[in-house]
This record gives structure tokens, C-alpha cells and sequence, in this order.
């Protein structure tokens, strides 16, 4: 993760952490706009479906955030999915967002 400054790489390490901890397809974090970091996995309910990033977004959200500052996903996938993206660029149309893989190796910037 060298690509990364040491807030950044907090980031994939919290989101690799709770895909480990939840056995979980994705594991994703965010950085609001006051430094206050959320962490979430995949859900797969019946009646429920979020994307990890998706989750993250709602617990900020939830908990007061106006807005983030960065994101990371810790995925097997190529690539962040449309849906996810959308939900950070509800929140900051400019905010970063990491893609690593499960080893919490930094791929790309979205």
C-alpha cells in the first residue's frame, strides 16, 4: 500500500479487517469530513442487499456525516460497482476511493 498515505491505508486495513472478521464477499470503510472513520461488509439478506461500500455510506450517514473525504473497498472483484459509486458521489463528488484486493494490496483509485 505504499501508493497510499497512512490515513488512506487505515482505511483498507479497517476495510479489510471486517471482510475478514464477517467472512464477506467485500469489505469497505469511509473517512467523514470530520475525520470519523465507519467500517462495513457485505449484506446479504433475503430481503436485504448493500454492497459493503453502500453499507459504510448509510453507517456515516446515519451517525450525522454530511459528506466524506475518502473511501476503500477490499474486494476480489476488478472493479467498484456503479451503485456503490453512486452512493459515495451522494455524499462528495471529488472523494477518493481505493480499490484493494483481500490481501489489502492497493490496486487503483476510482
Amino acid at each position: 500500500m505504499s501508493e497510499l498515505g497512512p490515513e488512506d491505508a487505515k482505511l483498507v486495513t479497517l476495510a479489510r479487517s471486517v471482510r475478514a472478521r464477517n467472512s464477506a464477499a467485500e469489505g469497505a470503510a469511509v473517512r467523514d469530513l470530520d475525520g470519523r472513520t465507519y467500517n462495513a461488509s457485505t449484506v446479504a439478506l433475503p430481503s436485504l442487499r448493500l454492497s459493503a461500500l453502500q453499507a459504510a455510506i448509510a453507517a456515516a450517514v446515519s451517525s450525522g456525516a454530511e459528506g466524506i473525504e475518502a473511501a476503500a473497498v477490499v474486494t476480489g472483484e476488478s472493479a467498484v460497482d456503479a451503485a456503490s459509486l453512486a452512493a459515495v458521489r451522494d455524499l462528495s463528488a471529488s472523494a477518493p476511493v481505493f480499490l484493494a484486493d483481500a490481501s489489502g494490496e492497493f490496486r487503483k483509485q476510482v
